[in-house]
């Protein structure tokens, strides 16, 4: 397969340390054309940056992740705003929502989601959303501040799906649809238009089945085309065509139209 676009993986986790530069490599020849690599905080939004520089097909995304939104100082969100002007990065991310850990109090993820949210709006940027057990206050927000972006690796039903795209936003799926217990996200793949559907990895995370419990990464994105095919009744070639073309439309501060 051909016109991959993972719109959302993560290269700097340490998990690649191993092999990052030879990985990458050799994504092209597996039939990559695009990935948006996101940031957790302000050290890895700095990594997907660096990233981007030395890989033609990598785009950064720089944000703070719910999980590490403890303690964020000014400081930090000065350097995130400041990452946003760069060339290749396409996107406020990864920021939302998490309540399934404890790891963060609420109140101080909506805060630090809230001041990013904003940030994006100002600059007229895409978000790449993180939601987990979170739908209701996310959807709250999204409606309040009405950005650009994607809920990435959705886990929501097929009626949250349809406010979501109400609003104009696109949906993200991955490596979860494959699974053999998956119901909410092949509901909601079955109801998402041609033309809001993203595709990812969520790599080195989510690997889909028949990879699932291996190092995920962009390549396998194929079992996902296939199985999205399969619920969509869509050859899995069109599925990764025209999920390239949602992803540059989306993202298209730095991603020209070929």
């Amino acid at each position: 397969m051909y016109n991959i676009f993972d719109s959302h993986a993560h290269y700097n986790d340490g998990q690649f340390d191993i092999d990052r530069e030879t990985m990458l490599a050799s994504l092209p020849e597996a039939g990559i054309v695009g990935i948006i690599n996101c940031g957790t905080d302000v050290e890895t939004s700095l990594f997907s940056l660096e990233l981007s520089e030395k890989y033609d097909y990598i785009y950064a995304a720089c944000g703070i992740h719910p999980e590490e939104a403890a303690d964020i100082s000014e400081n930090d969100y000065l350097l995130i705003e400041k990452m946003l002007s760069e060339k290749k990065c396409v996107a406020l991310g990864e920021i939302g929502l998490d309540y399934h850990y404890d790891f963060v109090p609420k109140s101080v993820q909506r805060d630090v989601f809230e001041r990013q949210l904003d940030m994006a709006v100002k600059h007229d940027i895409p978000v790449i959303i993180h939601d987990r057990e979170a739908h209701g206050d996310t959807l709250e927000l999204i409606k309040k501040y009405r950005p650009k972006g994607v809920l990435h690796c959705f886990s929501g039903s097929a009626e949250t799906a349809k406010e979501i795209l109400r609003l104009g936003m696109y949906i993200g799926l991955g490596g979860a649809v494959t699974f053999k217990n998956a119901v909410k996200p092949v509901e909601v793949a079955a109801i998402v238009p041609d033309d809001r559907l993203l595709v990812e990895t969520d790599c080195p995370y989510m690997a889909p089945v028949p990879m699932r419990g291996k190092r995920n990464n962009s390549s396998y994105i194929e079992y996902v085309a296939s199985k999205l095919g399969e619920i969509r009744g869509q050859e899995p070639q069109k599925i990764l065509d025209m999920t390239k073309d949602n992803a540059k439309r989306l993202f298209i501060k730095a991603i020209p139209h070929n």
